[in-house]
């Protein structure tokens, strides 16, 4: 792929959808395309900072849940103010209700005690190891590399990277676009945040540095600003977006999309709900603007580590390893929690503080490109190498 550091100029909707790809970057949110051929889509979501996978899909059936999770337990499926039902023994977060509706019409399923093969609690090379899909350093995502075994639909164009670039997931030998708005040129909010935490242990920097951050804007999640932040709309618009190219008969038939927001060290019942409610609204927005495409469109949405099954003394979690994946869309047989669940009582926790996983991320993403994009079998082991251990995943799509 072909960069353009310095190039500017105006690209239309037309030169976007000629091109084989396009990446747009609203916020702190990022969108990357790339062209296959076929009538069906694919979507991957990356959730950036580790979702808490038992807060997202809580566990309260289980008789370890209420001693482990202490605070950051919500009431039961038909309380006041309680869990979305997902059937028993789970239920969902309140603030997915649109994920909830897609649920209830058998249009999507979460995927619970979840993780890569590694096990780090590095975000960096974490997200690094579920992009890549192999357990070792590429320089290639899993989702270009499937592209290569998708016939071309027409003519393509190899690079238009200007400003940020797409995601390691979609970057590899096919070459895919890249498009960002100008004035997107910040840090992220999870790079901010850790920075923040790191100030915060200084009693003579942690004021100078909360109120530096506050006058430029980093507030939404970092520092607790109110929920009008204009940055909360970005993730809802840039699926919206995404919606509308792959609903078109001559776009781009896969999608990698990336959501931060999610290291919930303190705070946790409140600093999740900016986030939440953005991935949220996006999927509605994404589901809205496919139309009719949404009956042959799957979305898997990820994350690189679940967090601690014990809540810490600031009121959130910690890195940790098992947690939560969802798979929505037409395409998708839904309507159900797949779980080999380990449990959480003490003898049952990945070195006595995560939640034990049973399922590899890889399993998921191979059932897809096999049984959705219709991939041969060479084409997955390629996406995947050194992957025998994990074979794909049935069940995932509707017959």
């Amino acid at each position: 792929m072909s960069d353009a550091k310095h190039a500017s100029f105006r690209i239309g909707r037309r030169g976007l959808l000629l091109g084989l790809g396009a990446t747009f970057a609203l916020g702190r949110s990022r969108v990357a395309f790339g062209q296959a051929a076929g009538d069906r889509r694919l979507v991957v979501i990356i959730l950036r900072g580790a979702l808490d996978g038992l807060h997202a899909v809580q566990p309260y059936g289980d008789p370890g849940a209420a001693e482990l999770r202490g605070a950051l337990m919500l009431p039961e499926p038909g309380q006041e103010g309680g869990l979305l039902d997902l059937g028993g023994q789970f239920g969902l977060h309140p603030g997915f209700a649109n994920l909830h509706a897609m649920y209830r019409a058998n249009e999507a399923l979460a995927l619970h005690a979840v993780a890569g093969p590694h096990r780090s609690r590095s975000h960096f090379e974490a997200q690094d190891l579920l992009e890549t899909g192999a357990s070792r350093s590429m320089t290639s995502g899993w989702l270009n590399r499937a592209l290569q075994a998708v016939p071309s639909a027409g003519p393509s164009r190899a690079g238009i990277a200007i400003g940020a670039g797409v995601p390691l997931l979609l970057r590899g030998p096919v070459p895919v676009g890249a498009y960002a708005p100008p004035g997107l040129d910040r840090p992220s909010e999870d790079l901010m945040y850790r920075l923040a935490e790191l100030q915060g242990a200084d009693p003579r920097l942690a004021a100078p540095f909360a109120e530096g951050m506050r006058a430029r804007g980093f507030a939404m999640q970092t520092l607790g600003a109110p929920s009008n932040d204009p940055d909360r709309g970005s993730f809802p618009r840039l699926a919206a977006a995404a919606g509308r190219l792959l609903s078109e008969s001559g776009g781009p038939r896969v999608a990698a999309l990336e959501l931060g927001g999610w290291d919930t060290h303190a705070s946790q019942a409140g600093r999740i709900m900016g986030p939440l409610r953005l991935l949220d609204d996006g999927i509605g927005q994404l589901k809205t603007s496919l139309g009719a495409a949404w009956a042959r469109t799957a979305v898997l949405i990820v994350t690189e580590f679940g967090r601690t099954a014990r809540v810490n003394g600031n009121l959130g979690t910690d890195h940790g390893t098992g947690g939560v994946a969802f798979l929505l869309g037409g395409a998708v047989a839904g309507g159900r929690v797949v779980a080999d669940w380990p449990g959480l009582a003490p003898g049952q926790l990945f070195e006595n503080r995560d939640l034990q996983p049973t399922r590899d991320l890889r399993t998921i993403a191979k059932g897809l490109l096999r049984d959705h994009l219709r991939l041969p079998e060479a084409a997955v082991a390629q996406a995947f190498p050194d992957s025998r251990d994990a074979p794909p995943m049935a069940g995932l799509i509707r017959a």
